[in-house]
């Protein structure tokens, strides 16, 4: 299964690269990561899955390469991070785990996405709730380092856990 998800991240994260961006990015070997808590810096953006499989998605980049990110992306010159830096990468981070649900969802069942939460800072902790080991697919792109990580587990809770009629409420009056 492992194998399998790192293709799937590695898959969907050129796809959003090269159609995306217009940039090739070169995957270096995945491996597992255990859930140790690490000091970072730079950009982390996080999204949850829940289905039958629950877990998180992220990517996680330098200040630097963020910036380059948005700055192909939204076609205008980003020097330093601000809220554009900060919107684009919570929507790289979207469509490559969206991208990697897609192709997983045949062997995972279905799993419904969270909205990105993106941090950015020096000397942070972004560690998961969850015991599971994390599937890392690293990444060169012109010299700078990305990282797409995602960590699953099956859902012990009854019918999985998810209410699916939260995600068509009612919209309220105005």
């Amino acid at each position: 299964m492992n194998k399998r998800i790192t293709q799937a991240m590695g898959d969907a994260t050129r796809e959003v690269f090269l159609t995306m961006l217009g940039m090739d990015i070169h995957a270096d070997p995945a491996y597992l990561e255990c859930n140790a808590p690490k000091g970072a810096e730079g950009m982390v953006s996080l999204i949850g899955l829940a289905g039958q499989w629950i877990g998180t998605g992220s990517i996680s980049c330098s200040s630097e390469f963020a910036c380059r990110i948005a700055s192909q992306m939204l076609t205008m010159e980003a020097p330093a991070v601000n809220e554009e830096v900060l919107d684009a990468v919570g929507e790289i981070t979207n469509m490559i785990i969206g991208g990697f649900k897609t192709a997983m969802e045949d062997c995972l069942g279905p799993l419904w996405m969270s909205l990105p939460t993106v941090i950015y800072g020096r000397n942070f902790i972004a560690r998961s709730m969850s015991s599971s080991e994390w599937n890392v697919a690293p990444f060169t792109c012109d010299g700078a380092r990305l990282e797409v990580k995602v960590c699953l587990t099956p859902n012990r809770q009854p019918e999985h856990g998810v209410r699916t009629d939260l995600w068509h409420m009612p919209q309220m009056p105005a």
